[in-house]
């Protein structure tokens, strides 16, 4: 991400980067936080360069993230964000699987990291890190790893996706071009930061582009509703879930304050919806109450974004659009789609017959069955694998619930479903054969759930029964599963 620092300088040293809850960062002042956490990094390790050792840091979003995710890459490191809503058990798992060299997080966060840090014997670095002697910084080619995210697959435990910074210039230079970001922006970001959406799409475009970057705590509707009608703000990005909830609370609002929210949802230059399809009823909804198109796009962790609607041009609901710039996308005789290009990413963390699966013939494989129109606009029919739910924007994989659920005392097996849900694109949905004398509730089964799973992870509805079906072989049948739910409305468990 050589080029994101040499821009960064290049803006003017008083230009707002980052609004949090604790302030304001210029540009100066974000290259000079992420230089002193740089140096830091540097003197802890006693090394001129980092070379690529992994460091997982839970910071709060805003400009200490930022800092401290520059502060990695400057000093060489590979930054490895960790997700603020995940339990202790997924901190663990993720900084163990890509054999984090140290830790870092906020102050109000480091408690959650301690046993982590601990169970896997590596420091425990609170941020903002101090100052260090100066010193020069290590060159960033692009062909070194930058960054570790994880994302789930059909084998069960999340995956480290490794991007180099080449890739990660590359996501980013696209999307600057494609949306046309400019100085002039100001983004309202309310993503979480340990997902491609709210990493790339959202601050790295933004802070490549000289524009400014403000941050709510969380996503609200009605905080970003006022947000909005308060003015300045030009870029808004979310998921289907967002937008949903969005519209929820406009249509409870009284009339004068839908006028005022529709005036500035208006004003957007651009809104942009992914991570999860979004169903063409939300479209025409926020479309009627803003007079504006939402833009979707196609993408996934291994390689950013690959196709999008146009930012001028008709966007149509249902579709999300063409190859974005320098990316390429195919569809194989079975319809799945294919990409390659800068962007796409290096490898599987240490899952080297994973990485040679996931490619064919220099095309990495995503797994999306898709058709395209005469025009050549791409529409995303669903996934080739019933394993993997995307909820909420959200991947989730149906095979690391089931191991979840199979540990708690309750349940003897288990099968996990994602059935269609307009707000949320899938809700994850659990039949389970409980043990002998076992009773189980919703409730009960998402807060023992939530102990092992991150939030979005747990099941928002239960199926008790008899027996799971099965094929002659014994294998569990997922579409009779999700059958299940569909034939047996009255004995399926929602959550609040």
């Amino acid at each position: 991400m050589s080029r994101l620092f040499e821009n960064a300088a290049a803006f003017p040293s008083d230009a707002l980067a980052v609004e949090d809850a604790d302030g304001r960062a210029t540009y100066a002042e974000l290259l000079e936080r992420s230089a002193f956490a740089a140096r830091f990094l540097l003197r802890f390790f006693e090394c001129s360069d980092l070379a690529e050792r992994r460091v997982a840091f839970l910071c709060p979003p805003g400009a200490q993230y930022a800092a401290v995710q520059w502060g990695i890459w400057r000093g060489g490191g590979v930054a490895v964000p960790l997700g603020l809503t995940h339990p202790p058990a997924e901190l663990e798992y993720a900084a163990r699987d890509s054999q984090a060299s140290a830790l870092i997080a906020g102050v109000e966060e480091a408690a959650r990291l301690n046993s982590a840090a601990q169970n896997i014997n590596r420091p425990l670095l609170t941020a903002p890190l101090p100052d260090a002697p100066p010193g020069s910084l290590p060159r960033l080619p692009p062909e070194r790893r930058a960054m570790i995210l994880y994302t789930s697959g059909t084998t069960g435990r999340p995956k480290g996706v490794v991007s180099t910074h080449g890739n990660l210039d590359a996501q980013t230079r696209c999307l600057v071009e494609a949306w046309e970001w400019s100085p002039a922006d100001r983004m309202l970001h309310a993503l979480p930061l340990h997902h491609i959406h709210g990493i790339v799409n959202g601050l790295t475009c933004a802070l490549y582009s000289g524009a400014a970057c403000e941050f709510l705590p969380r996503f609200d509707a009605d905080a970003v509703w006022e947000r909005l009608a308060e003015g300045g703000v030009s870029v808004f990005m979310g998921v289907p879930t967002m937008y949903s909830r969005l519209i929820q609370a406009w249509e409870a609002a009284p009339m004068e304050k839908r006028a005022v929210w529709s005036k500035a949802a208006g004003r957007l230059r651009l809104a942009v919806s992914g991570s999860a399809a979004l169903p063409v009823s939300l479209f025409e909804k926020w479309r009627a109450l803003s007079g504006q198109a939402l833009l979707e796009r196609y993408g996934m962790t291994e390689f950013g974004m690959a196709l999008s609607n146009p930012y001028r041009g008709e966007r149509l609901p249902g579709t999300v659009g063409f190859p974005l710039p320098d990316m390429e996308a195919r569809l194989t005789p079975a319809g799945e789609i294919e990409t390659r290009g800068e962007a796409v990413f290096l490898e599987y963390w240490n899952r080297p017959k994973e990485t040679a699966e996931a490619f064919q013939d220099g095309w990495f494989r995503t797994g999306d069955i898709a058709v395209k129109d005469e025009s050549g606009r791409f529409r995303i029919l669903g996934r080739r694998s019933v394993d993997i739910v995307k909820t909420g924007g959200y991947k989730v994989s149906a095979l690391e619930v089931e191991n979840a659920l199979m540990e708690l005392p309750q349940i003897q097996e288990c099968a996990v479903v994602g059935l269609p849900d307009e707000e949320w694109g899938e809700r994850i949905c659990a039949a389970a054969v409980l043990k002998n004398g076992a009773e189980l509730n919703l409730k009960t089964l998402r807060n023992l759930a939530k102990e092992r799973l991150a939030v979005y992870k747990a099941p928002s509805r239960l199926l008790v029964v008899k027996a799971l079906p099965r094929n002659a072989m014994g294998k569990v049948m997922k579409p009779e599963v999700k059958r299940l739910f569909e034939r047996i409305e009255e004995t399926v468990g929602r959550s609040a």
